[in-house]
């Protein structure tokens, strides 16, 4: 079982979601139509592939986790959208799979290794196609009030080393033109979407076991006492039992 599987029940609805206007700009920027075709690369619920589903073609998404597709495919019989849905790392995709007009990533480039990767966007990634590696998140910058207490009681249950690695990761997430130097991409342009919305005080507790450092799976019995802690954290900054959260959408295109 995957580090992600004890978090797929959680994470499609509880993670900061992607707004329609953030699909509705990066399709408009690739000038995405019906023609066009998308993989989605670490799919894991299926967010992005569905997302810009209604402004493409040809789905894919691609994921190592049974659990994490087995959300996708709910997902997109909900939504009663067609998703090709294809169990397996990234870096061991079958090489007859063909090439497409745009490959998205979310918050899964940290996972992959860098020489494989690399080799798969240059076969994956049609000669005037994109890639567009996607990330949403609370603002940063103090408009999220609650957001470093928060983080810090996350950090202070999570084992010391997978806190370690979602660090590393949300470096290697920042620092694009070091993970692309000296291959043949190279990022572009940035689409930022800036959205606010209220989210229940009980979601957003429940959001920290949708990250791997601290999901049910590596807090173990620590499970309740966290949510205790988060929960205490949040209520001062709740009302009516919601708290107001600023959330940023981007997506960095990459292009050769």
């Amino acid at each position: 079982m995957g580090r992600f599987a004890s978090t797929a029940s959680l994470y499609e609805h509880l993670r900061p979601p992607y707004p329609r206007e953030f699909f509705r700009s990066v399709a408009h920027k690739l000038d995405l139509s019906r023609e066009s075709s998308l993989i989605d690369l670490g799919t894991g619920p299926g967010l992005l592939a569905l997302g810009f589903g209604p402004y493409v073609g040809r789905v894919v998404g691609v994921d190592p986790e049974p659990a994490m597709l087995d959300a996708a495919r709910l997902a997109a019989a909900r939504a009663e959208r067609h998703v090709t849905l294809i169990e397996s790392n990234a870096e061991t995709l079958a090489s007859d799979i063909g090439s497409f007009d745009i490959v998205t990533i979310g918050r899964a480039l940290h996972w992959m290794d860098r020489d494989l990767t690399l080799a798969l966007l240059d076969r994956l990634i049609a000669h005037d196609g994109a890639l567009a590696i996607c990330a949403s998140f609370s603002a940063a910058d103090g408009r999220n009030s609650w957001l470093d207490g928060y983080n810090e009681i996350r950090r202070r249950w999570s084992p010391a080393k997978l806190w370690e690695e979602a660090g590393r990761g949300t470096r290697t997430h920042r620092d694009l033109p070091a993970f692309f130097r000296g291959s043949s991409f190279q990022p572009a342009e940035l689409v930022t979407v800036e959205t606010s919305h209220l989210v229940g005080l009980y979601d957003l507790a429940q959001r920290t076991l949708t990250y791997s450092s601290s999901s049910p799976d590596a807090l173990g019995e620590n499970v309740e006492a966290m949510l205790r802690d988060v929960l205490k954290h949040l209520f001062s900054f709740s009302r009516d039992g919601a708290i107001a959260e600023t959330i940023v959408s981007t997506a960095q295109i990459v292009k050769r």
